[in-house]
């Protein structure tokens, strides 16, 4: 084993044991723009076609009259009119999801250009790429296509941190079942199932499965079975913690921050929501959170958080740390309401 290597190791299984906490002034935009955002948007319905967090850090709403403006700007937040409705991006991202799973390609709503942005990554060539661009082309100014480096998949490799199947992953968010002592670890669903347990490192098994969902979705619990130590923490990977106190929906715009076993913490912005991603595979995910956060093999699982707001758990991406490049996340929201658990 390389020093650097044994230096991992040593990390993950401190991590770990730690509980793989969250600590140290993570993101600008607080949970507030999320709660705002999802008050809005049902107070509006189809007057609204999204929000995102701004560079100063507002909140912007966009709608599409000036009724729903007024509304907007009551509220608190700067109101932006915009052409195309929420249903009408829908209904675009539906011709996409029927006409185009191509692996290796994902698309999202960005409510900042009012459009659905179409990425396709490196392995998209030829006949493939050519099928796209025809799709998108199709549907006018509601879409646009970018091409990215690297290729869409699920970060999973071996080596240490959380140990199953041959694999490696990264614990996302410690979670208990409310009014009880029961507790459970959260992680990507890819990664739950590879593996009917975790183990630390040094063999230890720490937490036996309860449920997974992957493809479509991707994230599983574990219920822990030793007394290993537990904290409702995140690791920062610089000799400090966060605390996790709620959990959250992301808003686009927002800084974030992420933490798993091979790549540390590192920080981004959210670039999308209700993202869906055909990676590299041939799996599909939907619903995901897009990030300019880069991720690399190991980090599968591992938390996404704003402060001390739980907002999703590592599913896959493109690129790595070094040249960087794009990642997506399971929301941890829909994960907690699947199970009937909370953070800690």
């Amino acid at each position: 084993m390389s020093g650097r290597t044994a230096a991992l190791a040593l990390a993950s299984v401190a991590a770990l044991v730690a509980g793989l906490a969250v600590t140290a002034p993570v993101a600008h935009a607080a949970p507030e723009p999320g709660r705002l955002a999802a008050d809005l948007g049902a107070r509006l319905g189809a007057a609204s076609a999204g929000s995102y967090v701004d560079e100063r850090g507002q909140l912007v709403v966009t709608v599409t009259d000036a009724a729903a403006a007024k509304a907007v700007t009551e509220a608190g937040a700067r109101a932006e009119v915009v052409e195309h409705s929420a249903a009408t991006l829908g209904a675009s991202a539906e011709v996409l999801d029927r006409t185009a799973r191509i692996p290796g390609t994902s698309w999202g709503i960005d409510p900042a250009t009012n459009q659905v942005v179409v990425s396709a990554d490196a392995t998209v060539t030829g006949s493939a790429l050519a099928r796209l661009r025809s799709v998108v082309a199709g549907l006018g100014d509601t879409a646009r296509l970018e091409q990215v480096g690297g290729s869409f998949s699920t970060t999973i490799v071996g080596g240490d941190a959380i140990l199953g199947g041959g694999v490696r992953c990264s614990l996302g968010f410690n979670v208990k079942t409310p009014g009880t002592s029961t507790a459970y670890l959260l992680t990507a669903g890819h990664c739950g199932n590879a593996t009917s347990t975790w183990s630390t490192s040094g063999g230890q098994v720490i937490a036996s499965r309860v449920g997974t969902s992957f493809p479509g979705n991707d994230y599983a619990l574990f219920r822990y079975t030793s007394d290993i130590n537990r904290p409702g923490s995140v690791n920062l990977y610089n000799g400090t913690h966060r605390g996790i106190d709620n959990a959250g929906d992301a808003v686009v715009g927002q800084t974030v921050g992420r933490s798993g076993s091979t790549t540390g913490f590192h920080r981004g912005k959210v670039t999308g929501l209700n993202v869906t991603v055909n990676y590299v595979d041939g799996t599909t995910v939907t619903g995901m959170i897009a990030t300019t956060v880069c991720v690399e093999g190991g980090d599968s699982g591992g938390p996404l958080f704003a402060n001390n707001t739980a907002l999703g758990l590592t599913s896959g991406g493109s690129g790595n740390c070094t040249s960087g490049g794009r990642s997506f996340y399971q929301p941890v929201t829909e994960a907690l309401r699947a199970y009937g658990v909370a953070v800690y």
